[in-house]
């Protein structure tokens, strides 16, 4: 399989600090990678050097075969698609839903003069359907609940058929129901045929996807443990990307943590 990320030795400097220490990692097509550890270690940054929203300090960097540094960022980034908090701050919150997800078309941010065809009417449609949002089609970005904001960013996100998304914990600030209608609507997109390769960041295992095959645990911008998620994600991994004993059990195809 064909590598979509490959980093090779980054760094991240900012003020005298490594945000991120001499990484390598490698994401193959068809993979289902989570980002895992706690604030500050460095899962924002990877994410953003993914997404070729920021570059290294130092390593080198490939998103889809392209070099960062020697490619135009701006023919890349169509490819990838990508939710986060950051992102959502910047929708407006007079936008209808239905054009948060549509203007991805254009890989704009507030409808305009732009023009779209049958086809991109229709590929919105029916990604609304599938995150459970047709009936807030004409709704009011910022009146959106924490879910629908979500479950709207990530249909935004794949409105190009992107080769690669990128999700900054897609989960958080849900409660218990709003988690586990996305993480059920998340399985069936990494389930379906021609799935895009995913990097999910979070905090949290029990917000991992049953279908997620990959981890990289992150502490302090390094990686203390990476591989097929049955093989690494532990208690051993956990409590040293956490620094305090924990315990991670699985049951099924989802995991639970506490501390031990």
């Amino acid at each position: 399989m064909a590598d979509v990320i490959n980093l090779v030795d980054v760094s991240v400097q900012r003020g005298g600090r490594a945000i991120v220490d001499h990484i390598d990692w490698a994401v193959s097509e068809g993979q289902t990678w989570v980002v895992l550890g706690p604030n500050g270690a460095g899962k924002t940054t990877v994410l953003q050097i993914a997404g070729t929203l920021l570059h290294p300090s130092s390593g080198t960097a490939e998103i889809l075969d392209e070099r960062l540094g020697a490619v135009d960022v701006f023919d890349l980034r169509p490819r990838i698609g990508l939710a986060s908090a950051a992102l959502a701050a910047r929708v407006p919150d007079a936008e209808r839903v239905r054009n948060v997800v549509l203007t991805s078309a254009w890989a704009v941010l507030g409808r305009w003069r732009e023009a779209y065809d049958e086809l991109d009417e229709t590929r919105a449609r029916d990604l609304l359907d599938a995150w459970g949002l047709s009936h807030l089609a004409d709704a009011r970005f910022g009146t959106l609940s924490e879910g629908e904001r979500k479950r709207t960013l990530i249909a935004r996100a794949l409105m190009a058929d992107p080769e690669l998304l990128l999700l900054d914990e897609p989960a958080a600030g849900l409660d218990i129901a709003g988690r586990e209608d996305l993480l059920r609507r998340l399985d069936v997109l990494l389930a379906a045929p021609g799935a895009p390769t995913v990097v999910m960041v979070t905090h949290h295992v029990e917000e991992i996807p049953a279908n997620a095959t990959h981890v990289l645990a992150l502490r302090d911008g390094r990686a203390v443990a990476q591989g097929p998620i049955d093989d690494t994600l532990s208690s051993e991994t956990v409590s040293t990307a956490f620094g305090l004993p924990v315990s991670v059990q699985r049951h099924g195809s989802r995991w639970t943590a506490h501390v031990a």
